[in-house]
């Protein structure tokens, strides 16, 4: 047995998250029943030697870099991690990492992209509503947003954490159609932090806050509850990368084609669904 290093690709539609948890379905719970069946963990085990993941995903939210560390042997590829695990999660490169290596730890910087829908507003008519009812977002307004909750700021306001609050993200969007792509990356978050970040920038861009109700959020006083921002949802939150400078991962080349075939099974699924309901909406005249 030896330290290893897996990237993992997994949809979070139909897990509670990443970790552990009683009674409900988790991508660790996959994770541990893999390495179960490939007899790499002990049916008692409680985790394998060594392990550590990057991060701690909440329940609906995907994952293109999720990282972890384990013992394991040399012959558990991550096209052999895939033989036992679930088609929704992707083992898809590796890396031989030094002693003393921890996936939390270790990693310097975490990327997430955040697939807000966000209908832009047409110039010279401020809240016009867009297809679906919402107020539609000014471009410009949003990213003054962004700029203005990037940098170091005690976020207290914008987590259930009590404390280790203070971090120091960067955001950025781009706009694609009728999204908005937003790219938050840092050296760690606090809990529903990335979430919460882009639910602000939303008011802000639809004018339901103001710049100084954003201003008041990073202020060292508690918001009242009524005053509160509310997490955006989950499911359109990916994990995109976890960095490790001293790190090399290796493509798998076999399990990165499965896994592509998979999400693009699931992205057709899902188009098709679209559709279904895009012919039930417009029926209903």
């Amino acid at each position: 047995m030896e330290l290893r290093a897996f990237r993992i690709a997994y949809d979070g539609s139909d897990y509670y998250g990443f970790q552990r948890q009683p009674d409900v379905p988790t991508v660790e719970d996959a994770l541990f029943d893999a390495l179960r069946a490939h007899g790499v963990l002990e049916s008692d085990a409680r985790k394998p030697a060594g392990y550590a993941a990057a991060g701690r995903t909440d329940a609906g939210v995907s994952a293109l870099a999720q990282t972890v560390g384990l013992e394991a042997p040399s012959w558990l590829t991550p096209r052999a991690f895939n033989g036992e695990l679930p088609a929704d999660v992707r083992a898809w490169a590796a890396a031989d990492p030094a002693d003393g290596f921890h996936a939390t730890h270790h990693a310097t910087r975490r990327e997430y992209t955040y697939h807000l829908y966000a209908p832009p507003a047409n110039r010279g008519e401020e809240n016009e509503p867009a297809r679906d009812g919402r107020a539609a977002v000014d471009d410009d307004r949003f990213r003054a947003a962004c700029d203005a909750l990037s940098g170091t700021h005690d976020f207290h306001n914008l987590t259930p954490d009590d404390r280790n609050t203070e971090r120091s993200p960067t955001l950025e969007a781009m706009r694609d159609g009728d999204y908005l792509v937003v790219t938050v990356s840092a050296g760690g978050f606090a809990r529903e932090l990335v979430r919460r970040l882009v639910s602000l920038a939303e008011s802000v861009g639809t004018g339901e806050r103001s710049f100084a109700d954003l201003e008041r959020a990073l202020e060292p006083e508690s918001l009242p509850g009524h005053e509160g921002i509310a997490p955006a949802p989950p499911e359109p939150l990916v994990l995109a990368d976890v960095d490790y400078p001293d790190l090399a991962f290796e493509v798998d080349e076999d399990a990165a084609a499965s896994a592509r075939a998979v999400f693009d099974r699931r992205r057709v699924e899902r188009r098709t669904g679209s559709r279904v309901a895009g012919q039930l909406r417009d029926g209903l005249r």
